[in-house]
């Protein structure tokens, strides 16, 4: 492919991968923070519930399935064959984006309240909230902004050269978990300040996604690591910190 080309090519798929990821993460904060109130779909009754459901469900199948062998070969048809592959980080970080979107603005809110938060309550679990965003955010640096944005990428398409994935992350959180973006992002699910019950099934059902997803995870990582990952492994707990005495 000609300079003339990739280069505007990598500079839109970069584009529209930041902005939707952008767009995707306010959509999710002010959706989590609602209790998923502000959701613009419009179905009702037991159709709200069963699209709602799908809604879901549609973020951990789909994102699962983009890792796998089978996957990767659609985010190979998404861009020209002679970049597809490099810019398969950003390829798949604009279809998750999407998905995260689609979930919280195509949402049928069924308005059932459980309890919501007042007074001093309230500034304690807006609080909690806050501080599970600045949670998955760092989170995030330690994993490498550029592969969880999809930077990584684009970023290589543009300079001409092959995208390097380096290796699995041992510093910062993942010092004290393994999976600490999945930590995260389950703790913003359970923070926000109004509870409904749209709110408890995304957040058990995604929350159960962050505890069995990164199994295939890290059956990749021992593949392609072995030993180093196996004895990370052994010395870093999974999810949930260890509280040392």
């Amino acid at each position: 492919m000609t300079r003339s080309l990739r280069i505007p090519l990598a500079l839109a798929y970069g584009l529209a991968a930041h902005l939707t990821f952008a767009v995707a993460v306010l959509a999710m904060v002010v959706g989590l923070h609602s209790g998923l109130r502000t959701g613009q779909g419009a179905l009702t009754g037991g159709w709200a519930w069963l699209g709602n459901l799908a809604l879901v469900l549609q973020f951990p199948l789909l994102h699962s399935w983009l890792l796998r062998d089978s996957g990767r070969r659609l985010l190979g048809r998404l861009a020209p064959a002679s970049i597809a592959r490099d810019l398969a980080p950003t390829s798949f970080a604009l279809l998750g984006s999407l998905q995260v979107l689609a979930t919280f603005v195509l949402w049928s809110p069924t308005q059932i309240v459980l309890h919501e938060a007042d007074g001093a309550a309230l500034w304690a679990w807006n609080a909690a909230f806050v501080a599970s965003w600045l949670f998955l955010v760092k989170a995030l640096w330690d994993a490498g902004l550029g592969l969880q944005t999809g930077s990584i990428g684009w970023t290589a398409v543009l300079r001409g050269k092959r995208v390097a994935y380096g290796d699995f992350p041992t510093h910062g959180l993942f010092r004290a978990c393994r999976q600490p973006v999945y930590l995260g992002f389950a703790l913003t699910l359970w923070t926000g300040p109004v509870h409904t019950l749209d709110g408890l099934v995304l957040a058990s059902l995604w929350t159960l996604y962050c505890i069995l997803g990164p199994i295939h995870k890290e059956a990749r990582y021992l593949r392609i690591h072995g030993e180093r990952f196996a004895s990370y492994r052994e010395a870093v707990p999974f999810l949930l910190p260890r509280i040392k005495s």
